[in-house]
């Protein structure tokens, strides 16, 4: 589950990783409201206008500006709240604002010049282990950095049975060139964010930019998380940031459905039981010349309700050019899984999109039988090399 930067600062800031402190505000009066009392307590003159979407890149679409006086605060603001914001990381359409974050100023004159780093923290499948990754080119995109200069780019892994060591976060002050109190704000910081990022069970914490202020503070001026779902029952506060206006809608009506669905950039829709066989269809869409057009796991239930729903599901994509089923029936018997489909077929009426239906395990036999003699526009296959050469003839 993906967080609004203003969210993912309120989980840092609760684990004693230094933020850009701010306000968010859905209109243009409260953000000059916001701007107002960030001046009480702070005494920042100057604020930032942060557009609030589930997107990087923010800064290079305009939606994040500097705002002088509460004027700007204010024109800024209704600039930004409503427009559809495009960046690198969105469609074309881009995505449409719904609020902004109005922070404090950072970047203010003092002994020294601010410099920014970036700095995430995320799993290392291969190894198994946590990382940090960081680097001096704070503020850029992180590809360009490693694609031009990645010997500027420090990964520093940790092993998650003993955590992040003592000496690992002073070895990454030390790689970003920081000495004195700057190296101990940065230990501190790094500290800090290992320790949210493990504890709120996070994917991802990215802050780009970690940003050591003129007088030599550490705080992160950005935040982009990303929440385990699995893990988000042990978290009741954090699965209600959910904000599903920036998610795929089809994604979240499949959630609410119970549901497991993921849209994808393809031809061939497919509806299966499991995770593993889910993995193994979409394998099987592409040895057959299509491209998935989503991951959708009906689970061990799949009556006439549940896979009628799974159906209208895949037919919003109006790119899917057929439709692959592909169930073991283990604990759910194949026959029971067949007449749910011609059910579920009747039921929404002419279907222009070709269905092909594999079905094995359980009364597999009495399935075919079922989809067979069913007069309905379905085709039935038995192994895995049957079905591949009809969705690769449907597409032909």
């Amino acid at each position: 589950m993906n967080l609004h930067e203003y969210q993912g600062k309120e989980i840092l800031n609760s684990f004693g990783v230094e933020i850009q402190r701010g306000i968010v505000a859905q209109t243009p009066e409260e953000a000059v409201e916001a701007a107002k009392k960030l001046t009480e307590e702070t005494g920042t003159g100057w604020h930032v206008v942060k557009a609030q979407v589930h997107a990087g890149g923010r800064g290079k679409g305009g939606g994040v500006k500097l705002a002088k006086n509460l004027k700007e605060v204010e024109d800024i603001a209704g600039e930004i709240i409503g427009m559809n914001l495009v960046t690198p990381q969105t469609s074309k359409e881009g995505k449409k604002v719904n609020q902004v974050l109005i922070t404090e100023d950072v970047y203010y004159p003092g002994d020294s010049e601010p410099e920014e780093y970036y700095m995430s923290v995320l799993l290392n499948r291969a190894t198994g282990k946590n990382m940090i990754m960081y680097s001096t080119e704070g503020g850029m995109d992180i590809e360009t950095v490693a694609d031009e200069t990645p010997h500027l780019i420090f990964n520093e892994e940790v092993d998650p049975t003993l955590g992040l060591m003592p000496f690992q976060a002073r070895r990454i002050a030390f790689n970003l060139g920081l000495s004195g109190k700057a190296f101990k704000q940065m230990t501190k910081f790094v500290t800090a964010l290992y320790k949210a990022y493990t504890e709120s069970d996070s994917s991802l914490f990215e802050i780009n930019p970690v940003l050591k202020t003129s007088d030599d503070k550490i705080i992160a001026v950005d935040a982009k998380v990303s929440l385990d779902d699995n893990a988000l029952f042990r978290h009741k506060d954090y699965a209600a940031m959910r904000d599903v206006r920036e998610e795929n809608p089809v994604e979240v009506e499949a959630r609410e459905a119970g549901l497991s669905y993921v849209d994808l950039d393809g031809n061939v829709g497919c509806m299966v039981n499991g995770a593993g066989l889910a993995m193994a269809t979409m394998d099987l869409i592409k040895q057959a010349g299509g491209e998935p057009a989503n991951f959708l796991d009906v689970g061990g239930t799949a009556d006439a309700e549940r896979v009628e729903t799974a159906f209208n599901l895949i037919l919003k994509d109006p790119s899917v050019k057929a439709i692959l089923v592909n169930i073991f029936g283990g604990i759910v018997r194949c026959d029971r899984v067949a007449q749910g489909i011609v059910d579920a077929y009747k039921n929404m009426g002419n279907i222009e999109v070709p269905i092909i239906v594999r079905l094995q395990g359980t009364n597999a036999d009495k399935a075919k039988e079922l989809i067979d003699n069913s007069g309905l526009a379905v085709e039935s296959a038995v192994e895995f090399q049957e079905a591949a050469d009809k969705v690769h003839k449907v597409l032909s």
